[in-house]
């Protein structure tokens, strides 16, 4: 995180400075501007953000100093992501969150619970370019949009934004995109697409450089105006799965139509004291079962799998304890390696042909108080339950670092990704911490 940082620090501030504000003025940019929506709004404590991908982590900091809660956070960051890690990330992908509000009237009762997104079939893998790349349907946007409307605080249009500028003006190629591309840079090549995105002359952009996604950003602009409704029926849905097929993708209107993200309660477990342990119920249950057999236990924690990362998590608190943290793929490392023609939407592969990853994800609570206590994404294909379950253990572990991973601590090929305080929050701002897994790629931002 440190080199990835200094070496492009400059660039990515810039240009999420620019993402958020537009530069307009200097003030704007440092928050001056004391105005709600603005960055330097919130005074204090503001809570904390990690991602994958530096870009994202930046904009879901601006967002909470903007005034904006845990759930605006995540949502904002989630499209970023789709512009700046799109191999992981992008539109297409499927996933699942984790949402915790301490307001026992609020979403949830105090109780955190899920918002599931999970990867539909297209519904058509045999239409179009002989149906030779199955795709998912784009469950990204429905999934956020579920999130916010039970949990979120400000203007969805506003937390678009950031990701729509980035995507037309260009995001800066960062370390976590740069290595997705590497690994398969040959078949990712082959889709026109992809290629005049993401390559230059035939060779990947170099770190650093401005990655510009025109149709992306006319993608993105459609939704921020017309809402993510407009995205999924009529006209828009028709041209996306038009768009989709010609690719081999095989999306139907129909199935765009029909893929609805759900509510679901979360798997809660018991932990030391009145502490209790929620997790994403979208890994078979394999997390809150490691959770069980080791006790707690981080060193006790096995990866039940290997395979190569094709997943991302990422995650948010704000100042009065709201907690979300989402854990998403596309099913395989740039999904289909295929960009549907005219949107700049990388398309998930269709989980009738490829199986989903596990995701993994958990929050820690007290319901007494109530209040939040820790999080962890897990990510890591069939690691990320043994990820997730050994860093929520860690997390609640007095005597460790709390919300610093260590490799050990957190099985190959599991990352995690954690935010914790130990005198929780609301309570004491002071005791939290946050990092990104030391193997990654990834920022981890908090405080005032």
């Amino acid at each position: 995180m440190g080199r990835n940082v200094a070496r492009r620090g400059v660039a990515v501030a810039c240009a999420a400075a620019l993402a958020t504000s537009g530069c307009s003025t200097v003030g704007s940019v440092f928050g001056s501007s004391k105005q709600p929506g603005t960055p330097g709004y919130v005074g204090g404590f503001i809570g904390a953000v990690v991602a994958d991908e530096p870009q994202a982590a930046l904009i879901g900091r601006a967002t909470l100093a903007s005034g904006g809660d845990a759930a605006d956070a995540v949502v904002a960051m989630a499209y970023t992501l789709a512009v700046t890690l799109p191999s992981r990330a992008s539109l297409g992908a499927g996933g699942g969150c984790l949402a915790f509000s301490p307001d026992r009237k609020g979403p949830g009762g105090g109780v955190p619970q899920a918002i599931l997104f999970p990867s539909h079939p297209g519904g058509g893998a045999q239409a179009g370019a002989g149906g030779d790349r199955p795709a998912a349907v784009p469950m990204l946007p429905r999934g956020m949009y579920l999130l916010h409307v039970n949990y979120g605080r400000m203007n969805e249009a506003q937390l678009i934004a950031p990701a729509e500028r980035l995507a037309r003006l260009g995001a800066p190629m960062s370390d976590a995109l740069e290595h997705d591309i590497a690994v398969v840079a040959g078949p990712l090549a082959g889709d026109p697409q992809a290629r005049s995105v993401f390559f230059d002359n035939g060779a990947p952009l170099p770190p650093g450089a401005a990655v510009v996604q025109p149709a992306l950003a006319a993608t993105l602009a459609r939704i921020r105006v017309d809402g993510v409704g407009a995205f999924y029926t009529g006209p828009d849905a028709r041209r996306f799965a038009e768009a989709a097929s010609a690719v081999g993708g095989g999306i139907t209107p129909q199935a765009m139509q029909a893929a609805i993200p759900t509510l679901a309660p979360a798997t809660v477990l018991p932990a030391r004291g009145n502490d209790r342990v929620a997790f994403l119920p979208m890994d078979g249950g394999a997390a809150a079962r490691l959770w069980q057999q080791a006790g707690g236990n981080p060193a006790a924690m096995r990866v039940i799998g290997a395979d190569r990362p094709a997943s991302t998590t990422f995650a948010a608190v704000d100042r009065q304890g709201n907690a979300v943290v989402c854990a998403v793929s596309l099913n395989n490392l740039f999904g289909t390696g295929r960009i549907a023609p005219g949107t700049g939407v990388v398309l998930a592969a269709s989980p009738a042909t490829m199986p989903a990853p596990l995701l993994s994800a958990a929050i820690a609570f007290n319901p007494n108080l109530p209040a939040f206590r820790a999080l962890a994404g897990g990510s890591g294909q069939q690691g990320a339950p043994a990820a997730a379950a050994a860093a929520i253990g860690q997390a609640l572990d007095d005597t460790a670092s709390p919300a610093h991973p260590q490799p050990g601590a957190v099985p190959d090929p599991g990352r995690a990704n954690v935010i914790a305080c130990t005198r929780y929050v609301p309570g004491n701002p002071a005791s939290c911490g946050w990092a990104v897994d030391p193997r990654g790629q990834g920022l981890a931002l908090g405080g005032g």
